[in-house]
């Protein structure tokens, strides 16, 4: 699909909602949320963008990395690159409203395998939000993530048991959604989760379990050893705690010491295949996209995602060709320099 036709019929449907900025940097939408900006004052959103922009790419080419190799193995299943679609929820309040729940997360899931990839489906206030994920991820026979709220244990494993019956590939808990104050209001009560409670949660499954929403060295290492699979560096795309840093600020450090013990995903302002490349230079096993994939499916449902999804993978392999990177799974931190 054509991306400028996607983003002229996004546009109207996510009127008063999201401006579908040129550069989706936050600032126009500082504090709505509601909606799709960042918490307060919005400055969390907008320093995972700078973050990224202050890495910037050492072109190299005289090399013979000529075929960038762009697949990785995920716990057995083969992605054409190292991207994956954000558990994202709450359209009616977020986003307008001009999609169902069911239908966004379809496209979410369905447009991510089309793209060769995987979708993560969310939680939140309406327990169908989880429910209509599901749904998807049975459609899509199995091919998607399914993260959690984290609510009172025994809520998050029945979501367990029922992520399991629909065939998801992984689990995984958005911890940093402990400060959603809209699910208490809802009846839907989250909490930060002590150390000893992880470990029951997460021997609770035989699944690969994420904990999303890290942002520290010391945070990092209790994931470790509460036996997590992976860990997503993010601060929620800046709608949780105003003042945070950006992703890309506090990653090196993270990978730099947990490289090789732990999966290390990374989210937050990516918005091109550049910014792709440098969290994996930065340390990261694959990247999270968010807001842009909203684009796609309100633009042009699961072809719209894959399309975009498919735009930045071409943008990644180029940047490879042009950096001499011969393969994602060994991008070398030599690629970026800070400016």
């Amino acid at each position: 699909m054509d991306i400028k036709e996607i983003r002229r019929i996004a546009k109207e449907k996510l009127q008063g909602f999201c401006r579908t900025c040129p550069i989706c940097d936050g600032k126009a939408c500082s504090g709505e949320v509601p909606g799709m900006g960042g918490i307060g004052t919005g400055n969390a959103f907008r320093a995972n963008i700078e973050a990224l922009s202050r890495y910037k790419l050492n072109m190299r080419t005289i090399h013979d990395a000529k075929n960038p190799f762009l697949s990785i193995d995920l716990w057995g299943i083969e992605l054409s690159f190292p991207v994956l679609g954000a558990p994202m929820t709450g359209v009616s309040y977020n986003m307008g409203g001009a999609l169902t729940e069911e239908e966004f997360i379809e496209h979410i899931i369905l447009g991510s395998n089309l793209a060769g990839t995987l979708g993560m489906c969310g939680d939140g206030a309406d327990p169908l939000f989880f429910e209509n994920g599901l749904k998807a991820i049975k459609k899509s026979g199995g091919k998607g993530i399914a993260i959690i709220k984290p609510r009172y244990y025994d809520e998050i494993i029945k979501r367990i048991r029922l992520a399991e019956e629909a065939g998801a590939m992984a689990v995984g808990i958005d911890i940093d959604g402990a400060g959603l104050i809209i699910m208490a209001m809802k009846g839907q009560p989250v909490e930060p989760k002590p150390p000893e409670e992880l470990k029951k949660i997460i021997s609770s499954t035989q699944l690969p379990f994420i904990i999303k929403g890290v942002m520290t060295l010391s945070e990092a290492e209790l994931a470790v050893d509460c036996g997590a699979s992976a860990i997503v560096v993010s601060n929620h795309g800046g709608r949780i705690l105003d003042h945070t840093p950006g992703a890309a600020d506090v990653l090196h450090e993270i990978a730099n010491n947990l490289k090789g013990k732990i999966k290390i995903f990374a989210d937050g302002g990516v918005r091109s295949g550049a910014d792709v490349l440098k969290l994996l230079a930065l340390g990261a096993d694959a990247v999270l996209i968010g807001r842009p994939l909203i684009i796609g499916a309100f633009g042009g449902g699961k072809e719209g995602v894959a399309s975009i999804l498919n735009k930045i993978k071409n943008e990644l392999s180029l940047a490879m060709l042009l950096t001499g990177t011969k393969d994602v799974r060994n991008v070398n931190s030599g690629v970026v320099t800070r400016g």
